[in-house]
């Protein structure tokens, strides 16, 4: 394929003396070539489009595209994509889905460097806010420090009552109760920090009796020290990007808004079939082989007085009379595996 360097060379060559045979054998062109350059100085290189290359992920391109901008500003993980788009058939890797879909990501946070606890010894809870258009929803999240194992319930509110029955369904998930329980500066459950001296904080009473009842003890991060309750706060953007979002893109599809009723309809098995049989980034292992030791670490649950129901350790059928939509649309929606 000729370039413009090639015919300027053409053209140098011959106003130097040379001659077409000369030039032809020293470019390695036929004579027609070197003529048809010389008769029109103004003649440009022409170049053949290269033919597309097929490959196994072209018929799900469409559909990628379609669920990155269902989900903006937010982005859906590769991961994620890849498990949706292998559901409906494709059967390539991972690297020409990360490659296709590189140019539409935003650039990535630095990574944290977290503090590491023994198994049994720590459980760190937060509640993160969840705003997807006039949607605002809160999520109560529980991390246990050794595993990353992690129970989630979705509420409208972060008062004291969803504190403390988010701590007693996590522990129940989890089948144990933790040494500590690492907080936040949270007012709900901490009256005042450091009221009885250094690290000796005034807790909320019901946030006493229920540790006295279960047998942790309440723990405050420091101040401006993030990275101590790193883990819970990591998983809050795991579960913003890789369950929230794909949630949020599949409803907007179907002309559906989040709710908590629906947040929490579809996490249990999320986490039993996708948070927790993830290769964790810094442990290298399943959280849920890791809980599956923790677990023998983990202090008794104490004998219930009545029976405790975890919201969300399985998608609940919801009550016909409460739907809003013709059943065809939930139908759609409970298809789509996140």
């Amino acid at each position: 394929m000729l370039t413009q360097e090639t015919i300027v060379d053409i053209h140098v060559r011959h106003r130097q003396g040379d001659s077409i045979r000369a030039i032809a054998k020293e470019l390695d062109l036929s004579r027609n070539t070197v003529r048809r350059y010389l008769r029109n100085k103004s003649l440009k290189p022409g170049y053949c489009e290269r033919p597309k290359t097929i490959t196994k992920l072209d018929d799900y391109k469409a559909y990628i595209i379609e669920r990155i901008n269902a989900a903006k500003p937010h982005w859906i993980p590769a991961t994620v994509l890849l498990n949706e788009i292998q559901q409906r058939g494709y059967s390539g890797g991972i690297t020409q889905l990360k490659l296709f879909t590189s140019p539409f990501k935003q650039p990535a946070l630095d990574p944290i460097v977290r503090f590491e606890t023994p198994s049994g010894r720590q459980m760190q809870v937060d509640f993160t806010t969840i705003i997807r258009g006039k949607v605002k929803i809160k999520a109560f999240v529980a991390t246990l420090g050794y595993s990353r194992a992690s129970y989630v319930r979705f509420s409208l509110y972060e008062k004291q009552d969803d504190w403390l029955r988010g701590i007693e369904e996590a522990m129940i998930y989890f089948g144990g109760v933790p040494q500590e329980i690492l907080f936040d500066n949270a007012k709900a459950i901490m009256i005042e920090r450091d009221a009885y001296g250094e690290g000796e904080h005034k807790w909320n009473a019901k946030l006493l009796e229920q540790s006295v009842k279960y047998g942790y003890k309440a723990r405050a991060c420091r101040p401006y020290r993030a990275k101590t309750k790193g883990k819970v706060e990591r998983f809050n953007s795991y579960l913003k990007q890789s369950y929230i979002t794909p949630l949020v893109a599949t409803m907007n599809q179907l002309g559906l808004t989040l709710t908590v009723d629906i947040a929490n309809a579809h996490v249990g098995p999320w986490l039993a079939d996708v948070a927790h049989q993830r290769i964790h980034g810094t442990t290298g292992i399943k959280p849920q082989v890791l809980l599956d030791q923790e677990r023998h670490d983990l202090l008794p649950l104490p004998a219930p007085s009545m029976p405790v129901i975890v919201s969300n350790l399985s998608a609940t059928p919801m009550p016909v009379e409460s739907l809003q939509h013709p059943l065809a649309i939930y139908d759609r929606l409970l298809e789509v595996r996140l």
